[in-house]
């Protein structure tokens, strides 16, 4: 009997702050035949039994970030594990960017005790060891925070609402310690792109078209 062989597909994360662009690029894909796209599981984080957990650990993050922390990985892991016949599967963020961007940062801030930390820190260890969930390509939608602040208020989500300027001036910061200093070793490709202005949909959507061999595989990102 003739085993049947499942072709791994080209595996893309895009990256970024709040407000970046990422979920105007992932749009922009959803029309391609030989793409999966994969939104940002929000509505997984806005209903766990009932509970709102995004907007929790908005309002107390001491509170909430370790359980949040959980829950994002957990939708992150069901998301990156999953099989497809599709060519190519695109993420909006992935697990390789919670634990090297997020949970360093929560942890740094105190919003993550140390053992807290730790079990974040195991459990990806786990995961990347008996998971396939490796990368192709990181496609970094690059932007300073004061720039991305003015896009999130414009949107108007409601969770996103308490969200300071500080937060974004983290992220950012932590986002260029992954991705640009490299303080973590990079399994894949980096596609940065620089959108660093108050761009509208489609503007994004005209600079994404230039790069879009390059997401899509088909010119190699050097």
């Amino acid at each position: 009997m003739k085993k049947h062989i499942v072709k791994k597909p080209f595996r893309v994360a895009v990256e970024g702050n709040v407000g970046s662009g990422k979920s105007t690029l992932i749009k922009y894909f959803e029309k391609f035949k030989e793409v999966e796209t994969n939104p940002e599981p929000i509505e997984t984080w806005r209903d766990l039994n009932g509970h709102n957990l995004l907007q929790l650990t908005y309002s107390d993050p001491h509170r909430w970030n370790f359980a949040f922390q959980h829950n994002v990985q957990l939708s992150r892991l069901n998301l990156q594990s999953k099989t497809t016949n599709k060519d190519i599967q695109m993420f909006e963020r992935s697990l390789q960017n919670n634990r090297y961007c997020f949970v360093e940062m929560a942890h740094d801030k105190g919003l993550l005790s140390s053992p807290e930390y730790g079990v974040m820190c195991q459990w990806y260890e786990y995961i990347e060891t008996n998971v396939d969930i490796g990368l192709d390509l990181i496609v970094y939608l690059r932007s300073l925070p004061d720039i991305v602040h003015t896009r999130m208020q414009r949107r108007n989500r409601p969770e996103e609402r308490t969200v300071k300027l500080d937060y974004l001036i983290d992220l950012h910061e932590y986002y260029e310690k992954w991705l640009m200093e490299k303080f973590f070793n990079l399994p894949c490709s980096l596609l940065v792109i620089d959108v660093n202005k108050d761009l509208s949909d489609n503007q994004l959507v005209d600079i994404y078209k230039t790069y879009e061999n390059r997401i899509l595989g088909k010119i190699p990102v050097l």
